[in-house]
């Protein structure tokens, strides 16, 4: 049986508890296999109503959760579509003030702004699905984000016309109106911004301990680290070359730029576990939780604003202190719109309120109106999340 199958069945009650007992099993295995501490930046890349993107919000629960290890190496398992790489920078500085060696382990993707704290690590671990994305800058012009690199390729390509014509093609004018020559410079330095992070970061660290020439026995200077390091930063933020800014970067393309991936998938125990923390972690994210901080002790979790579906029902009310032992669930039946209220309590013997149904301990409620039947198993979890506190 599949490790999501096995998940499923003996997580099918819902317990939120159990299951996040379960992804800190299988943190604790990869920190114990690699011998080192592990900390989890990681974001739910199909949330897209929420601030799944690095941001300068992350910096306070990142540190708080790198404050809590002590050793002196450090494996960072890495799960985002991207975002600021200002920020990027201020979380590796952070890593690199307190570990002298760190390891990026990336089960799933780690895109764009990712790709740029995955370059700065001593070892880079993915596996058969495993992916990076291409680096160029992305900046946003009258509401549409779009590449820097594209950009200013495009720009070159209407001067080189003009250049060789002598004339300005008129469908050009509206894209030269509406582009300044200030954005142009912000693109410039946008692009070049992420490609000094890069190279400064692989000449520093990834290429910190290769001495000698696998293909001559000669040995490696720092002119020769230098050099393959601006090869990579370059093709990673080539977009003509990757066409797409979402396009996967797995561990074949990075080996064809040079550059050595430890491939997780040949060491079978540390495989395993990465494997079942990265489908525990997708298991959690179908909560309302869109972001993680963690590791093998503390986390720290953010939420989407609380709206759980249960048919029409409305969200889930913010409990004041005298009502945590116990919360209400607005319902109307999708099928026969019948109304009413469902009890969740929180302690042992907590009378049912007056109209209201007791949330089922199958995680199976049935209308009482006609019948039709919903499982419940994602909302249980996703209120022992919210309020970290299990269902009884």
């Amino acid at each position: 049986m599949g490790v999501y199958s096995d998940y499923l069945d003996r997580f099918s009650t819902g317990n939120f508890n159990d299951l996040a007992a379960e992804r800190k099993l299988q943190l604790r295995r990869i920190s114990q296999i690699r011998q080192r501490d592990v900390l989890v930046f990681a974001a739910d890349i199909n949330k897209g109503n929420a601030q799944i993107s690095i941001d300068y919000s992350d910096l306070v629960p990142f540190s708080d959760q790198l404050s809590n290890l002590k050793g002196g190496k450090l494996d960072l398992v890495l799960e985002t579509p991207g975002g600021s790489g200002e920020v990027a920078e201020d979380l590796v500085n952070a890593m690199r003030d307190q570990f002298e060696d760190v390891g990026v382990i990336i089960p799933g993707y780690a895109k764009s702004a990712g790709t740029i704290i995955t370059m700065a690590a001593d070892e880079i671990l993915m596996g058969p699905y495993s992916a990076l994305g291409p680096i160029d800058a992305q900046i946003f012009h009258h509401g549409k984000q779009f590449s820097a690199d594209a950009l200013l390729e495009g720009m070159e390509k209407i001067k080189e016309e003009v250049t060789k014509t002598g004339v300005l093609n008129r469908a050009y004018i509206p894209i030269l109106q509406g582009i300044s020559p200030g954005e142009l410079q912000s693109a410039e330095n946008a692009l070049s911004f992420a490609k000094t992070l890069v190279t400064q970061w692989l000449a520093q660290y990834k290429f910190r301990t290769w001495h000698v020439h696998s293909s001559n026995q000669l040995p490696v200077t720092d002119d020769d680290k230098q050099h393959r390091a601006e090869t990579v930063a370059d093709r990673l933020c080539d977009h003509g070359f990757w066409k797409t800014h979402g396009r996967s970067i797995k561990i074949k393309d990075l080996e064809a730029m040079r550059l050595k991936i430890t491939d997780y998938s040949k060491t079978p125990d540390l495989a395993d576990a990465i494997v079942r923390y990265f489908t525990l972690l997708q298991m959690t994210f179908a909560t309302n939780i869109y972001k993680l901080f963690e590791t093998t002790d503390s986390q720290i979790m953010r939420f989407v604003v609380p709206n759980v579906p249960l048919g029409q029902q409305q969200a889930i009310p913010i409990p004041t202190p005298a009502q945590l032992d116990k919360i209400f669930l607005d319902y109307e039946c999708p099928k026969c719109k019948a109304r009413g209220k469902i009890q969740a309590n929180f302690v042992s013997g907590a009378p049912i309120e007056p109209g209201c149904i007791p949330f089922p301990t199958n995680n199976v409620f049935q209308c009482p109106s006609c019948g039709v039947q919903q499982n419940l198993v994602d909302l249980r979890r996703q209120i022992e999340a919210q309020f970290k506190k299990s269902i009884v």
